[in-house]
Formats: C-alpha cells, structure tokens, sequence
C-alpha cells in the first residue's frame, strides 16, 4: 500500500487551491455556458446510443427494457447450466474467500478476498441507495421480491464471466503484472474455436464501451451525485461549498490518484480495508432502523410478497414491480457486464474455477443484502407499500427517499448518509479507473506512457464531473456499460462448453482421489 503524502505534500496541494481560487468565480460563471454547448453537442449521439440500448418494449403496458431481459436471460441460462451453483458453491465460496486454498506462489497479483472487495466497490454505490428507492417508490414494495431473485439468478452470470477471464488473463513475465477481462476471453477463447474475427469485434466493442462507461458512469457520475449529497447537508446553496464544485473534485482527485498510481495492488489493498468499512456503516444504520420498527417487519414482508405478485397496482401490479426489481438488481450488481472479470482476473491462483465460485458472492452483498436493506427501511418507516411511494415520501424520490426514510427514525442519518456517498462514489472510482485502464490498454497498448496517459485523463475528468451538469453525458455513459454486456453475454453463450470443461475439472480435482484437490470438499458442492 502506498505511504501517505507528507505535511509537505499536503501543503503545496493547499497551496494550489489557493492560486485557483481567483479564477474560480469566472469559471462559475461560463460554466452554465460551457455545459448547455456540451450537452448540445452530445445530445443527439446520447440519444441516439440510449435509445438502442435501453430500447424498450410494452409489457402489459409497462415499458420492458430489453437490455434488461437479456441480462436476465443469461443469468437464468447459466443458473440452469450449471445445476444452480449458486447455492451448491456458496459454502465453498466462501472457504475460497477466507484464503483456505490460496498460495502465495499461485501466478497474480492479488489474493481472492482483495479481488473480490475490488470488484464489489465497482457495483456497491449510488445504485444501492438511490436507484433502489427509485424502483420501490414506483413498482411498489413488490419490487424487493425480483430484485432478489434477480440478484440470486445474476450470481450464476458472475461465476460464469470470472471463469473465463481467470483462464484467458495474460501475465506479463517481467513484473507478473496481469492484464484480463472480456477482452482477452472474448479474443482468445473465440479463436479457439476458429471465430477469431467475431473475437475480435467483440473485443474491441467491449473495450470501446468500457472506456466510455469508466469515464461517465464510474467517474463522472459518481463524483457529481457525491458532491451534491455533500452540499446538500452542508446547508445547499447557502453552503461554503456552493459554487465551488471544482474544490471538492480536486480533493476527490488527488485521492483517487493517490490510489490508482499504484495500480491494482493499490487499489486492492484500499477496497479490502474500505469496503467492509463502509457496508458495515451503511448495514449498521440499516439494522439500527429495522430493529426500532421490528414490529412492522411482518406488515413490511407482506406487503413484498404481495406487492410482487398483486394483480393491481402502480406501474402495471406484478409486471411493473417485476420489471422495476429486475431493473434495479441489474443496473446494481453488473452481472453480464463483464466489469467484475477485470478485476478478479488478477487473483493469485491456477484455478480459474475457484475465482469463479468467488465471485458469485458478488450480487449476494451487493443485491440480496445491502439493495434489500435499504428496500426495507423505505418500507417499514411507510414511505413504501405493495402500491408505490405513499404520502409520506411526498415528491422524495431516489437518494432523497432514501435520506428521508432513514432520518425519521435516525435524525443524524442524512450526514451519515453523506459519508456512505462518499465512500461508496470513491470506490466504485478507483475500481472503474482499473476497469477503463485495462480496456485502453487492450485498444492502444499496455506501455507506462499509456497507463500514465489514462490515469492523468481520468482524474480530469473527476474535476470536471464535480463542476458540470452532466446530463446527457450520463445518459451516453450508462448506455456504453449495458452495451458492453451486448459482447460480453454473447461471447459467454459460446464459451459456456468451456467453462462446463473447467468447472468438471476441478470438481473431479476435489474428489477424493482426484488430481490437485482438496479430498473431502466435494460434498460441499455436490
């Protein structure tokens, strides 16, 4: 892990604030300017590329995403394929995790339980605070149910995209640096079977997309929705901070840069320590809520099973909450995206298998634990039911639903929750840094001058993202990273024999008798 900067470092960073501040107000002041001519220029291709890929169809009267469906699809093939790993490898996942079959002499860069906080900071974030409240507050308590099932369906997709991008990861005999994700499994798995061309599109596709999502969704995004959550508890426009977005995106910058610089093994070494940290937070204030409206529990699981399958209701009854929980529980957790494969591609270990068991943990906390706990605030403190947002939600909805719901039980929570933004738009930063840095290098090379290249354009554009309305910026950034689960998903159908192959392997490995396993496990997984 990298060492602090020293009182001297800290100083000079000061001191540069300070030589900015002059020209801060006339910045401010072409900045409605400079963002109306961005969106202008934008806004026809984010259109254009939104509408493709968030194209949507009618389902009993509610639009249905059908990048949706295809993520959904995927998620319940390879639930079947593979007999429900989900539930036959959950112990062992965990095993896996608490290093019982790790080797320091294994090929990587980091350990399974540093790969996988790495990758749950890419998809634990806003989504599991404001987009989950957007999804009860409009297909009603119901949309819990699917959301969980979608998280428990999307854990087969991640073990999947992990298999594969721990077999096909090169490492770069030097330094053992690793360089994995869809794009090495789709090239080279696909060219194996003698479809190198369509390998390749996919790829490069995949890559395109990736870039463009690290930047907006995983960057941008991230540090403007945190800034806003900071000013707003910070007294909003009467805040010292007001008008003064470009500060915190340069304190957001030098320490998102402090991290990235070092690489995977950087930011592996800061998830482990800050992403326990901050869903213990997040959880503790969850629990603390439920536990003082423990009587309304039962109320509240009735109105989620009900709401689930009720013929009536906002957003067309079942069909709304079902599309509304889908919905969420895939733009939360990324299984089929294929971000995940990137990061846990530089685990230490042989077994590209047991990676996989590994990240199927990822949707369990991200979807059925932490989405479900914040679902359930929203509804045992009434600003939910099986019908949508009640009166007492009022016009709250997204992170200000979910701020309001904790803060009618706890009054001190919307500064908590500031903090939990804040963390949570930190992490899924430095990860999404590593996801774009992998695919700008698959595109332009893997040498230090591109890596410094990428590194130094991400963090401008943390600055930026703290002081612009993004607008159709986003719009365009979220379509890129479903996009990519286009190439992904298509490229993990034709590779599933593959992954069958490796998972049959190294079950027989652990059979008593077999060859590398660990005799005695495979009831676990039987």
């Amino acid at each position: 892990m990298r060492r602090p900067p020293s009182p001297a470092r800290w100083t000079l960073l000061a001191l540069q604030a300070t030589w900015a501040a002059p020209v801060a107000a006339q910045a401010q002041a072409t900045a409605a300017s400079i963002d109306e001519r961005i969106s202008s220029a934008i806004r026809p291709l984010s259109d254009a590329v939104a509408g493709l890929v968030f194209y949507s169809v009618p389902v009993a009267g509610v639009p249905f995403p059908l990048i949706v469906g295809w993520l959904i699809l995927a998620a319940i093939v390879f639930t079947l394929r593979f007999r429900f790993i989900q539930l036959r490898g959950f112990r062992h996942a965990i095993d896996v995790v608490r290093g019982r079959y790790t080797d320091p002499r294994h090929p990587g860069e980091i350990s399974p339980f540093q790969a996988l906080t790495a990758a749950v900071s890419g998809t634990v974030g806003l989504g599991n605070i404001a987009g989950v409240a957007v999804a009860v507050a409009i297909g009603g308590a119901g949309a819990t149910f699917w959301m969980i099932l979608a998280g428990l369906l999307g854990m087969a997709s991640k073990f999947t995209e992990v298999t594969l991008g721990v077999k096909y990861r090169d490492i770069r005999q030097a330094d053992g640096i690793v360089a994995g994700g869809p794009m090495r499994y789709l090239s080279k798995g696909l060219a194996e079977q003698g479809r190198a061309r369509l390998g390749r599109f996919l790829a490069l596709f995949f890559a395109i997309c990736c870039v463009g999502g690290a930047i907006g969704g995983g960057n941008m995004f991230q540090v403007n929705q945190s800034f806003q959550q900071v000013l707003q508890v910070t007294g909003g426009e009467h805040s010292a901070l007001a008008g003064r977005g470009w500060m915190f995106g340069l304190a957001m910058a030098v320490l998102v840069g402090l991290v990235i610089i070092g690489g995977i093994r950087s930011i592996a070494a800061v998830t482990a320590r800050l992403v326990p940290a901050m869903a213990l937070l997040y959880l503790g204030a969850g629990l603390v809520v439920l536990i003082l409206h423990a009587d309304r529990l039962p109320w509240a699981l009735g109105q989620i099973i009900g709401g689930a399958f009720s013929a009536e209701g906002v957003a067309g009854g079942a069909v709304g909450a079902l599309i509304q929980g889908f919905r969420r529980a895939a733009f939360s957790n990324e299984a089929g995206i294929g971000s995940a494969a990137i990061a846990h591609s530089a685990v230490r270990t042989d077994q590209p298998v047991s990676q996989g068991f590994v990240a199927l943990l990822e949707p369990f906390i991200d979807t059925v634990v932490i989405c479900t706990v914040t679902a359930l605030v929203i509804i045992v403190t009434g600003h939910v039911d099986a019908a949508g947002a009640t009166a007492l939600a009022g016009e709250a909805r997204g992170v200000a639903l979910t701020s309001a719901a904790f803060a009618s039980a706890l009054s001190w929570f919307p500064h908590v929750l500031a903090i939990c933004v804040v963390l949570f738009a930190f992490s899924t930063m430095i990860t999404w840094s590593y996801y774009g840095l992998q695919a700008w290098g698959y595109l332009f090379g893997s040498s230090r001058l591109s890596e410094l290249g990428f590194k130094l354009l991400f963090l401008a554009f943390v600055v930026i993202g703290s002081t612009m309305g993004l607008g159709p910026v986003i719009d365009f950034s979220d379509a890129m990273v479903f996009a990519m689960a286009i190439a992904n998903i298509t490229g993990l159908y034709l590779l599933m024999p593959v992954v069958a192959r490796e998972l049959e392997r190294y079950l027989e490995g652990m059979r008593p008798g077999g060859q590398g396993g660990n005799p005695g496990n495979a009831r676990r997984l039987s």
